[in-house]
């Protein structure tokens, strides 16, 4: 019974936010309180609220002075080349723009963070996307997938899982998976092409002042931030399918969006760039080497970059305010995520399910664990933790696989397939910085990267079993 009340709970939740019926934070504290009370646990739903939120608090925490961290340093114009050489190497071309998109996320991904990498890329690619009226979930599912490939990364978290619950060498698992990775990788390049191919030709190609067009349709595109107003083409339904959002002309708040890449804005900071950059690069490293928690870090080095960047505290409390609805947003998100997975894993939900889909792999297929972990993977890393699967699943997982000569290397590997579909998991609070930063409805964003994403799953799996790592 808790097997199916736990389906039935998450596929509510899929649906109602999907067809807009409720809001993410709605449904991801409403389904499961009633849910709660359906099991016949209602009494402890205090308990299990009060546990997730204790669980996700570090995260929530994290997310927040991370904010006000990258917001300060785009506010300083950390990110201005950045978004400058983009520009340049985009041409106002959808097509290279995706591309764009795709190769920034994967860069920024070596930092093993996923909120920071939307952060960023996110940060520097809307601007471009608005003044093209390119579609937003685009931008939103092409950087997901690219930071859902190099998520693999050994410090990046799923592979340090893996090894910490079979006991294996974190470099042991992901040196051999590296081929079978870069094809997901080049899978993801080459999507985004279709899908600015695509953007393309539904848009034309608009051009930068002092470019050459590549398309038909012609408008001056002057770089972020430039006193030239960009050409704003009519709303147009889109055709051909449901994988795109209306394009629609700019509002005030797009406006003031834009204008934040004003390269005369007062909150530029040019003295402190150096300042700025090694700061960053301090606490990626610190990040990285895991010297303290990285809601720590985030705090120290929020409250450092507004302190030395803008010593009087009214343009501190600016500053803070300028970002706060960005906070907010995700920060809620976050807790109220917390409610879902503390009634999932306090109810028993989660295990009753993992166990149900484990019984079910027939017998026949024990010599082929491997194959099976890996296609398991897609679905249990998109509707649990990644700290459920590894640490509940996976070993269970393994165990069966040993008894048919499958070794623990090999599924380690396999477990690692899924996440290209798990970063968009309504589980992961990063994909609530990525959608709330581009302004992307979670359900639009959904429809349009899981098939995506899936295909790129079994892609890397395809590869893993070509390559023989898996």
């Amino acid at each position: 019974m808790l097997t199916i009340l736990g389906f039935a709970m998450i596929a509510t939740f899929l649906v109602l936010i999907m067809t807009k019926k409720m809001s993410p934070i709605a449904a991801l504290v409403l389904i499961p309180a009633l849910f709660c009370v359906a099991v016949g646990k209602g009494a402890h739903l205090g308990d299990y609220v009060i546990d997730g939120v204790s669980s996700l608090a570090p995260t929530a925490a994290m997310l927040m002075f991370a904010i006000v961290y990258f917001g300060v340093m785009i506010d300083v114009g950390l990110f201005d080349p950045v978004v400058r050489a983009i520009l340049r190497f985009c041409k106002a071309d959808p097509m290279r723009v995706v591309v764009g998109t795709a190769v920034l996320a994967a860069i920024v991904s070596l930092d093993g963070d996923g909120s920071t990498t939307f952060m960023i890329t996110v940060s520097a690619m809307y601007p471009l996307y608005k003044r093209l009226g390119m579609s937003l979930v685009v931008m939103t599912g092409v950087a997901a997938m690219a930071n859902g490939v190099m998520n693999t990364v050994p410090w990046g978290g799923p592979t340090a899982r893996a090894a910490t619950a079979l006991k294996l060498d974190a470099a042991d698992i992901f040196v051999p998976m590296i081929p079978a990775l870069l094809v997901g990788l080049l899978g993801v390049l080459g999507l985004a092409y279709v899908l600015g191919l695509r953007e393309r030709r539904r848009l034309g190609a608009l051009r930068i002042e002092g470019e050459e067009s590549v398309g038909a349709k012609e408008a001056v595109l002057v770089g972020a931030g430039a006193a030239a107003a960009p050409a704003r083409p009519r709303k147009r339904p889109v055709g051909g399918g449901t994988d795109h959002v209306d394009r629609v002309d700019g509002g005030d708040d797009d406006e003031d969006l834009l204008k934040g890449l004003d390269p005369d804005r007062p909150t530029l900071r040019p003295r402190l760039y150096w300042f700025n950059a090694l700061l960053t690069g301090v606490l990626l490293t610190a990040m990285i080497l895991e010297l303290l928690p990285i809601p720590v870090l985030f705090l120290l080095g929020a409250a450092l970059a507004l302190s030395v960047n803008y010593p009087r505290l009214p343009d501190q409390k600016a500053r803070i305010a300028a970002h706060a609805d960005n906070v907010l947003n995700v920060s809620g998100m976050v807790f109220a995520a917390a409610v879902f997975t503390g009634v999932l894993q306090g109810t028993g939900m989660v295990d009753h399910m993992a166990g149900w889909l484990v019984d079910t792999v027939p017998e026949g297929l024990g010599p082929h664990m491997a194959l099976v972990t890996g296609v398991l993977s897609l679905p249990l890393t998109y509707f649990m933790s990644n700290d459920g699967f590894y640490f509940g699943v996976l070993p269970v997982l393994a165990e069966a696989g040993a008894a048919h000569g499958v070794t623990p290397l090999e599924m380690a590997r396999a477990s690692l397939v899924g996440q290209p579909l798990h970063m968009s998991s309504p589980l992961v609070p990063a994909v609530y910085v990525l959608v709330g930063m581009a302004r992307v409805e979670f359900g639009d964003h959904t429809r349009f990267v899981v098939k995506w994403a899936a295909l790129t799953c079994l892609l890397i799996l395809a590869a893993g079993i070509l390559f023989g790592t898996i």
